[in-house]
């Protein structure tokens, strides 16, 4: 079922429901107006025979003497009935056929059955006679069908006629969700840009809003699919010839040289492994993956494991500084991660440190964030090439690595709501790193 249609169905429902109260409520006040204009049409009446019985020169006898009332003298309206008596019940005028009187010894109105029709009379006392006067239900009700009739036909052209504006009306209201659905049908399968539908209602904004949204997810999403293959392609093309290229050696040489290509050969398998291992990191921190355990760490604990990831060598040369309740602080970042990053900004440090000196850490509270300071003792990094430490696979003269390990630590502490600084001075280079406390 269309939305168009769903919104009269419901509307046109509450719209014919309103009108028949509406008209149920009219059509009963109209009703009892009329009967009540109906009886007093009879008061009139009677009042009126009244009036032209004062007028006359000698007072009313029955039949057989004195003055009499002929029945056009009356003068009450067409289906009325009318009936004069004196108070001993003898009729002295009326302008009906029934065989039956009409008279009631209570004045006021009755409602009775003569002749096996329904009449409703009104009795009213003036002298030494009393006036009846009638009319049939049978009429009344006619009356009262044609009345109504005639006020239900109006209600029900405006009813329908509203239940068709309402139809029109509802179209020109989805007119503009019709417009974004064309624009939507029109676009390319591969187009990505935003959506721009122009007019837009205030209710329909934040649906174009969360679209283009959608749509910006999708294209960071391709993106980062698409830098993944060419990093790993570009990467990866440089130490598989090298593979090949030493392979080949070993298979033409002998001794010591077909075993120092054999070595060359494994280094370059343990460097794209490395590499891999490393792009395939960043795909994950960079995607919507959980790395959620359900464990919770502290900051000391963080530090802790990934000085024991460095190896047992290298932890060695590690100095770890914990700030007394480093303890009691946890992380608002998955283990996993916190460690991750930690360990990189350790091993960048260790490779760049001169010789054994060692390499600083220093676990720290700084509103509401624990703070990671690693120092090393290397030649530091010149200023200008602060900004590209982490860009992927960046590299100056005296590095080793694959160009990786910053770049994911600064997508760990963006996908986190941390922060990443660094200070190079003469004596080396200091990371600081900042990881939000678990709320």
């Amino acid at each position: 079922m269309s939305l168009r249609v769903r919104l009269t169905l419901i509307l046109g429902a509450a719209f014919v429901l309103i009108w028949a109260l509406a008209a149920a409520w009219m059509l009963r006040d109209l009703r009892f107006q009329m009967m009540f204009s109906l009886d007093q049409r009879l008061v009139a009446s009677a009042r009126m025979v009244a009036g032209l019985i004062d007028q006359l020169p000698q007072p009313l006898v029955a039949k057989g003497g004195g003055t009499q009332l002929s029945a056009d003298q009356l003068s009450v309206p067409d289906g009325m009935a009318c009936q004069v008596s004196s108070l001993r019940g003898e009729i002295i005028a009326r302008n009906h056929n029934q065989e039956h009187n009409l008279e009631d010894d209570r004045s006021g109105f009755r409602d009775q059955t003569i002749e096996g029709a329904r009449w409703r009379t009104f009795t009213y006392y003036r002298g030494d006679v009393r006036i009846t006067t009638a009319d049939r239900h049978q009429e009344r009700e006619a009356l009262n069908r044609s009345i109504l009739l005639a006020a239900s036909a109006p209600v029900l052209v405006a009813l329908l006629g509203s239940l068709g504006l309402l139809w029109i009306g509802i179209g020109k209201g989805l007119a503009p969700l019709n417009r974004m659905r064309d624009a939507l049908r029109r676009r390319r399968p591969d187009a990505l840009e935003p959506l721009q539908v122009r007019g837009l209602p205030s209710e329909l904004q934040p649906l174009q809003d969360a679209q283009n949204q959608l749509f910006l997810r999708i294209a960071q999403t391709i993106e980062r699919e698409r830098r993944l293959t060419d990093d790993a392609a570009h990467e990866l093309r440089t130490p598989l010839t090298a593979i090949k290229t030493h392979l080949q050696v070993a298979r033409m040489t002998e001794g010591a040289t077909r075993e120092q290509a054999l070595e060359c050969a494994e280094q370059g398998a343990d460097r794209m492994h490395k590499t891999l291992e490393q792009l395939l990191l960043l795909a994950r921190v960079e995607g919507s993956l959980s790395f959620e355990d359900g464990v919770q760490s502290s900051a000391e604990q963080v530090a802790r494991q990934a000085i024991q990831d460095t190896g047992l060598a290298d932890a060695q040369r590690i100095n770890l500084q914990l700030a007394p309740d480093a303890a009691q602080a946890y992380l608002g970042m998955p283990s996993p991660l916190a460690v991750t990053a930690l360990r990189n900004l350790l091993d960048n440090a260790l490779r760049h440190t001169r010789g054994t000196e060692p390499v600083e850490l220093a676990v720290q509270m700084d509103k509401g964030q624990v703070a990671f300071l690693v120092r090393d003792h290397g030649p530091g990094i010149a200023e200008q090439d602060l900004e590209r430490l982490t860009e992927r696979f960046w590299r100056n003269d005296q590095s080793g690595g694959c160009g990786l390990g910053l770049a994911i630590v600064q997508a760990i502490v963006q996908r986190c709501a941390g922060s990443l600084r660094f200070d190079s001075q003469s004596d080396g280079l200091r990371v600081l790193m900042h990881i939000p406390l678990r709320r």
